[in-house]
């Protein structure tokens, strides 16, 4: 018998629609995908926890790279299921501009497929949300920013 940690997450795939969101923010707000709704493409960066080695990497190449997303009319999010009060600290501490959510009862994770029911960590996916709300990429691992540029440059 399988159970619900054993179950495949349903990940959402290009030429869906991406999962409805609303979510606290650091550095401000709450954030939902309907506020970019015909404005701009989203792109969200699900990571494991802040602190850490390979999320530090991931959310400050954002960081320095966010000009040239902001040029391609394309919003990034951190998404991890840490605390407001845990993002504040990680981004004070390593200068972080990008946006990070904290979803720290997994909602959001679990909408994406990104977390098993029960985990306390998100896997580390990437989801390309196009104005329209529709997945246009999913991407596993930490795929590099230029090939995210290159990505959400071709979208309407």
């Amino acid at each position: 018998m399988t159970t619900p940690r054993e179950a495949a997450l349903k990940v959402p795939q290009a030429g869906e629609e991406a999962p409805k969101f609303k979510a606290q923010a650091y550095p401000s707000g709450e954030h939902s995908l309907d506020d970019f709704a015909g404005k701009k493409n989203v792109i969200l960066a699900f990571y494991p926890k802040d602190m850490t080695p390979g999320c530090t990497k991931e959310m400050c190449d954002f960081s320095a790279d966010l000009a040239k997303f902001d040029d391609a009319q394309t919003q990034v999010f951190g998404v991890s299921c840490d605390t407001l009060k845990n993002h504040e600290e990680f981004a004070k501490k390593y200068s972080l501009t990008v946006t990070l959510l904290a979803d720290e009862d997994a909602t959001v994770a679990k909408a994406y497929g990104a977390v098993r029911e029960g985990a306390r960590m998100a896997n580390r996916v990437l989801f390309v949300i196009d104005k329209n709300g529709v997945v246009q990429h999913v991407f596993e691992g930490m795929p590099n920013n230029a090939e995210l540029l290159a990505v959400v440059e071709q979208l309407p």
